[in-house]
C-alpha cells in the first residue's frame, strides 16, 4: 500500500479511521482506501451520508456565529477532525479578529493536517489528546496558551459522542468540560439517532455495523437521551432539533431529507 506523502510515519494506514471517513462522505483528499471502502459500505445502507455531514458542518458554522454574535470569542473544538474549507478558526477569525480556536482530535492524520493548515496562525492551536481524559485538554499548553477559562468558552462536540459508549460515561466526560468553563459558555452539539433517518431502522442498522466492524461503534441514542448531555445548561431557542432546523439561513424544507437525521443544539451555562 503507497503511503502518502502527508501520511505521518507512525499511523497504520491499513485500518480505517473515523475522521478519514468523514473527510470521504465530505469529498476531501486526506484519507486512505481503507476508509473510502468503509465509507463506501456504510453508504450501501445510508445513502444519504454526506448529506449529514453537510448538514452538521453547515449547523456548526451558524453556531460559531451564533456564539460570536454573543459575544463569545473563544473555542474548544473537540473531536475536530481533518481541516476542511469553512472550519471553525476560518468561520470565527472571518467574524472576529480575536477570535482564538483550540482544536483537539486523537487521530494523528488529524492532528497533522491541522498544524498544517494552521502554521503562522497564532491564534488557532491543536492538541492531541482523547475527548475521554478532559483534564488533559484542559491542562495542555495550547488551551493554556489560547483560551482563558474565566471567561465564557464555546465547546464544540460536533459528530464526536456518538461514538463513544455508555461504559465509557461520556455524560461525566461532558460535565467535566462544563464544571470547568466560565458562566455563560456554551456548549454546541451533534449526535447521531435512528430518529429522523429516512429509512426503517433495521436498514440503518447496517451502517451502524460497518462502524461496528472497524472497531469504532457508533452509538445511536434517542433525542432524550442526548438532551441529557444538556444537564446543567439552559437550551438556546429553538432547543435540541434536527439540524436544519437550529436557526436555519436557508428554508429548511428545501433541505436534502437526510439532513435531518440526527439531533443538534445548543446549550448556556447559567
Amino acid at each position: 500500500m503507497e503511503r502518502p506523502a502527508w501520511a505521518p510515519r507512525s499511523i497504520d494506514i491499513s485500518v480505517p479511521s473515523v475522521s478519514r471517513i468523514y473527510d470521504y462522505y465530505l469529498g476531501g483528499s486526506h484519507n486512505f482506501e481503507v476508509d473510502r471502502e468503509a465509507g463506501r459500505k456504510a453508504m450501501e445502507f445510508m445513502p444519504g451520508l454526506p448529506k449529514i455531514m453537510q448538514a452538521n458542518r453547515a449547523f456548526m458554522r451558524r453556531a460559531v456565529r451564533f456564539a460570536l454574535d454573543e459575544g463569545i470569542t473563544q473555542f474548544l473544538d473537540i473531536g475536530s477532525g481533518i481541516p476542511t474549507f469553512g472550519n471553525v478558526h476560518e468561520v470565527a477569525q472571518a467574524a472576529s479578529p480575536d477570535a482564538r480556536v483550540v482544536y483537539v482530535d486523537h487521530d494523528p492524520v488529524a492532528v497533522a493536517h491541522s498544524q498544517a493548515v494552521l502554521e503562522g496562525d497564532d491564534r488557532a492551536g491543536v492538541v492531541a489528546a482523547d475527548l475521554l481524559k478532559p483534564q488533559e485538554i484542559l491542562a495542555s499548553s495550547e488551551v493554556e496558551r489560547l483560551i482563558d477559562l474565566n471567561r465564557p468558552v464555546a465547546l464544540l462536540l460536533v459528530a464526536i459522542l456518538h461514538f463513544v459508549e455508555d461504559e465509557d460515561d461520556p455524560y461525566d466526560v461532558v460535565a467535566q468540560l462544563r464544571d470547568a468553563l466560565a458562566p455563560g459558555s456554551l456548549l454546541v452539539l451533534t449526535h447521531a439517532s435512528y430518529e429522523g433517518i429516512p429509512l426503517p431502522e433495521e436498514r440503518a442498522k447496517g451502517t451502524v455495523d460497518v462502524y461496528k466492524d472497524i472497531r469504532n461503534p457508533l452509538i445511536m441514542r434517542s433525542r432524550d437521551t442526548i438532551a441529557r448531555f444538556f444537564e446543567g445548561y439552559d437550551m438556546v431557542e429553538p432547543g435540541l432539533v434536527p439540524m436544519p432546523l437550529w436557526r436555519p439561513d436557508t428554508a429548511p424544507e428545501d433541505e436534502d431529507p437526510w439532513a435531518f437525521s440526527g439531533f443538534a443544539g445548543v446549550g448556556r451555562t447559567a
